[in-house]
């Protein structure tokens, strides 16, 4: 079927680690006949792959799945995963994961997309029930996990912030754990303190995903960043191998990025350029774990040069409301990623990120919204490919991540043609 063709292109690319042209070159094919076979199936330029091509590539990755280099782990017998990401597990950490599990993950991802852009629906979920337990301010990430549940046919139950949930009142997060988890199949949990949601996860049985913990880690957020990157790069002819990220901001506080660079790390060659104040750096436990796995790690406090070349841009929010002291007031305008930097020092084909919410007003020093209209922008592609990320990750904890292909239907209302007046067809696939 249409869908488990874009998939398994897709997916043949990340396990083969290739390029479209690596890819086209390896099956002999054209390029412009493997664009046509990757588009969404609702493009008038889409065709469907020959059986002799689809078996070739079958034939291919199965040669590979057998050969040890196709994949890497930063892992070794001293230092096994936290956990691994399965079925009936929770998802605390992106130390869960091997390559492997990112790409398995990532290939579930794909085959959620015509979901997630409301085109299909499913309910492999029916009669399940997701608790999000936000007991701190957010909006797009609350959303995106209920959305996620409820576009595989579940319910969700949310609660938000300490003064609306029985903590208020003196309960420790062992018994609302407990008492919850007798309510619901599953459970997010974001709360301001590091190392809560595993506390959560302790008393459950249930799975339970970590929506941020404090300066902790963001997983779901990382994956999300990661598979974004792996569809711009297919889109821009790289591969996550060898590229060069910059990460700004709020390095020190800022957990997506604590889990993102651990997450990349998974990869080969790849440098990165960290620019933050100097009170605001990356953690040192982080950086001398990502050194010491073969990546070049630059620590600089202002932007320039050092972007020069750069693949990724990846700005993030001072996070004003953990700040204990340190002075940034000054240094944060020379830090703010806006239209005039882009043009100054980003190649043409940048990709520019950032986890969201930005601070828009005036004097903020945040992503620039003078960006909003440069197709290398790709904050919302970015936050449309949380549903489908979100979707894989119910799917694999709840253990129906098979049932999905063969549990499609088509929507029975008009969807909308794209999913925002920016998506364009050229990022669509």
């Amino acid at each position: 079927m249409e869908i488990a063709q874009q998939a398994l292109l897709r997916d043949a690319m990340r396990r083969l680690n290739l390029t479209r042209d690596g890819l086209a070159e390896r099956i002999g094919a054209r390029r412009r006949a493997l664009d046509t076979w990757i588009l969404p199936s609702d493009s008038s330029e889409f065709r469907a792959m020959p059986e002799v091509a689809r078996r070739f590539v079958l034939e291919i990755m199965s040669r590979a799945a057998t050969e040890a280099e196709q994949t890497q782990s930063v892992y070794t017998d001293e230092n096994p995963p936290l956990t691994t990401f399965g079925p009936g597990r929770h998802l605390l950490s992106v130390e869960q994961f091997s390559r492997d599990a990112v790409e398995d993950l990532f290939h579930l991802a794909d085959v959620m997309q015509p979901i997630a852009r409301r085109q299909k629906t499913t309910r492999v979920l029916e009669g399940a029930v997701l608790a999000n337990l936000f007991f701190e301010a957010s909006t797009r990430t609350r959303v995106s996990f209920g959305a996620a549940f409820c576009r595989l046919g579940g319910s969700v139950c949310d609660t938000t912030g300490f003064t609306f949930s029985s903590m208020a009142k003196g309960e420790s997060i062992y018994d609302t754990s407990r008492v919850i988890s007798g309510y619901v199949d599953a459970i997010v949990v974001r709360h301001p303190e590091q190392g809560s949601v595993a506390e959560f996860a302790q008393a459950t049985n249930v799975p339970v995903v970590n929506g941020g913990d404090g300066p902790g880690e963001h997983p779901s957020q990382a994956l999300l960043d990661l598979y974004t990157i792996q569809r711009e790069f297919s889109r821009l002819g790289k591969l996550v191998d060898g590229a060069h990220i910059a990460l700004v901001g709020d390095l020190k506080y800022g957990r997506t990025v604590h889990s993102l660079i651990k997450l990349l790390a998974l990869y080969r060659g790849l440098r990165f350029t960290l620019v933050s104040p100097a009170s605001l750096q990356m953690p040192t436990a982080i950086t001398d774990r990502v050194s010491r796995q073969g990546h070049r790690v630059e620590v600089v406090h202002a932007l320039g040069e050092q972007l020069r070349g750069a693949d990724v841009v990846y700005a993030t929010r001072i996070q004003k409301e953990r700040l204990t002291g340190e002075a940034i007031e000054a240094e944060a305008p020379a830090l703010q990623i806006n239209l005039a930097a882009v043009h100054a020092w980003c190649k043409p084909d940048v990709v520019i990120m950032h986890p969201l919410p930005r601070d828009s007003r005036p004097g903020a020093h945040d992503l620039g919204t003078d960006l909003n209209h440069d197709p290398r922008l790709a904050i919302f592609r970015q936050t449309d490919n949380g549903i489908p990320v979100r979707m894989a990750i119910f799917a694999t904890l709840l253990g129906v991540g098979s049932l999905v292909p063969h549990a499609m239907r088509d929507v029975a209302w008009t969807p909308p043609s794209r999913i925002g007046p920016d998506d364009s067809p050229t990022h669509s696939y």
